[in-house]
């Protein structure tokens, strides 16, 4: 932890707001840092991520700041978001009133997915009408997932879920829409099935279309000890989508959790991704926006 410095201290050394905080990620970067939401914030970004943010994390700051969507929506385009994401079509008009898409569009629940044929028709039908929807808004993804494993063994719900996705695939192929099955830890979502690199990487290559892919949560892999850089660097291919999330304890992604995203998200721009990368950490601090903003920062690489 940091004790709180003396902003001038870093005016010899910093160029712009967000080299400071790419830098200083610890809660006195952000008292450091100067009042929320500068004009040239947006300006400043490089460009090589697009940057989107997850609705839910921040359900609690607005109910408790009395925010409204309208309101979170233009503090993000001022931060250079891109995407508010897990947002319904009801929602999107707002979005796009400051300009945001929705990077990753609901479907099913986590517990019942595609590792159990039963759940097919139910899962194609919810995919099916998320893939509707953002096509017809111009938006990229619609989330998926391989649901509990409840005794089935692996290799099993793997078969299943290939198979169910390949049902499926063609229609996202020809609406342009890619559907992305979340990597999720099985210690915070116990028994969820798609719980590793081995397994996600199974699948995509199993369905074998440009439209199937994995939604990589670095958090989540993190939680399961997978190696980070080397599932971007091997496996990107497969990867149609990034969450963030500090681990452990799923909070702010600076220096008071484990992982470097900034080397993280060098490695992600190096690949060359071309989609979104959506901040999913819960805040801890009071004013969630200057959280948001450093992370922004920090991922800017």
């Amino acid at each position: 932890m940091f004790s709180t410095p003396n902003p001038n201290e870093f005016r010899p050394f910093f160029q712009t707001r967000r080299q400071m905080l790419q830098t200083v990620a610890g809660a006195a970067a952000l008292t450091a840092a100067g009042p929320l939401l500068s004009q040239s914030w947006a300006a400043e970004l490089k460009g090589k991520i697009n940057h989107s943010v997850c609705l839910w994390c921040y359900g609690g700051f607005r109910a408790q700041a009395k925010m409204s969507l309208d309101q979170f929506a233009e503090a993000c385009a001022k931060l250079g978001l891109k995407s508010i994401e897990l947002t319904t079509p009801d929602q999107w008009p707002t979005l796009k009133k400051h300009n945001l898409i929705c990077a990753m569009t609901s479907s099913h629940s986590i517990t019942k997915g595609f590792n159990r044929i039963e759940n097919h028709a139910e899962c194609i039908d919810k995919v099916k009408k998320g893939i509707d929807d953002s096509a017809a808004a111009g938006y990229p993804n619609v989330i998926c997932f391989s649901g509990n494993r409840s005794g089935m063994d692996d290799q099993q719900g793997l078969a299943n879920s290939v198979a169910g996705l390949k049902k499926v695939a063609s229609y996202a192929e020809k609406k342009k829409v890619t559907i992305c099955l979340e990597f999720l830890n099985s210690h915070n979502h116990g028994d969820y099935m798609a719980d590793s690199t081995k397994w996600c990487v199974g699948l995509v290559q199993g369905v074998g279309s440009p439209r199937v892919k994995v939604l990589y949560d670095i958090y989540h892999a993190g939680m399961m000890k997978e190696d980070i850089l080397v599932d971007i660097k091997e496996h990107h291919d497969c990867w149609g989508h990034y969450h963030t999330g500090g681990m452990p304890g799923r909070n702010e992604i600076d220096n008071t959790q484990k992982l470097d995203y900034a080397k993280i998200l060098k490695a992600i721009a190096d690949t060359n991704f071309q989609g979104y990368v959506a901040q999913e950490f819960i805040p801890k601090r009071k004013d969630a926006l200057k959280s948001l903003e450093q992370a922004i920062g920090i991922c800017d690489v």
